[in-house]
């Protein structure tokens, strides 16, 4: 056991002189600019926080749906409630335009276009005109453009690497269309609190970073109810909906 002790301060002994030791710099000059551009590719994982109405009589909206056809019947008393069955990933692109506000601040604007998908199960079988059986949940699929505005702040350089903190807000739009009746309508657009961080890392001609943000949705995004042709029943069980959005970005500057 002491030897153990000993090779892991050693280890960390070794680790530490080798992060002191000075390296060349590339772009030392890169911080100074006042303005810089570049591009951002990414994934994305779209997801819901839902509010259920429990029981759905407590919408003052809803009334008693009975369907001859498959023998559902639906009270006040019953409870539908629906959550998100698994999380899909999706893609993020865009464009990185940078401020230079002080040594350490910066002011990001990243506009850009977010491809994504979220499945809303529920607890009882989903029935939609759209398809000809019963579906084990009601897929919601999503086109945004991304209207990010963040602060970043920015820690001291180490040798090429940087980490850093970013926080703000965004503005998103739904650019999706379909030509079939949405089950669960959403609203096309909504605002964002946006917190997050990443690591910085220059090479010779341009900076690479890795960054990881929350966005989460400030409104309700739930919609109008469909018209009559669907069981409307589905979203009239949802009280809230609110938007949430996981970011893994590439940035190159």
């Amino acid at each position: 056991m002491r030897k153990i002790y000993i090779l892991i301060v050693l280890l960390l002994f070794i680790f530490n002189v080798s992060a002191q030791k000075q390296k060349v710099k590339y772009i030392t000059t890169f911080d100074d600019k006042l303005l810089h551009f570049g591009f951002t590719i990414g994934a994305n994982v779209l997801d819901f926080g839902v509010l259920n109405y429990n029981p759905i009589g407590e919408n003052p909206d809803f009334e008693e749906f009975r369907d001859p056809l498959t023998r559902t019947i639906i009270t006040k008393d019953d409870y539908v409630r629906s959550d998100i069955e698994e999380l899909v990933p999706g893609f993020t692109v865009g464009i990185v335009t940078s401020l230079r506000l002080t040594r350490s601040l910066n002011l990001r604007f990243l506009p850009g276009m977010s491809f994504g998908e979220r499945k809303l199960k529920y607890n009882v079988l989903v029935w939609d005109i759209n398809e000809y059986e019963a579906l084990p949940y009601y897929s919601i699929k999503s086109t945004f453009l991304d209207f990010p505005l963040l602060i970043k702040y920015k820690a001291r350089r180490i040798n090429n690497d940087r980490p850093y903190v970013i926080f703000g807000g965004a503005y998103r739009q739904d650019i999706s269309r379909t030509a079939k009746e949405d089950l669960v309508k959403l609203k096309k657009s909504g605002f964002y609190a946006e917190i997050g961080g990443g690591w910085d890392h220059y090479f010779p001609f341009f900076r690479f970073s890795v960054e990881g943000k929350f966005s989460i949705g400030l409104n309700n995004q739930l919609g109008d109810l469909p018209s009559i042709t669907q069981r409307q029943y589905y979203a009239q069980s949802i009280k809230n909906l609110r938007s949430t959005v996981f970011t893994l970005s590439f940035h190159f500057e």
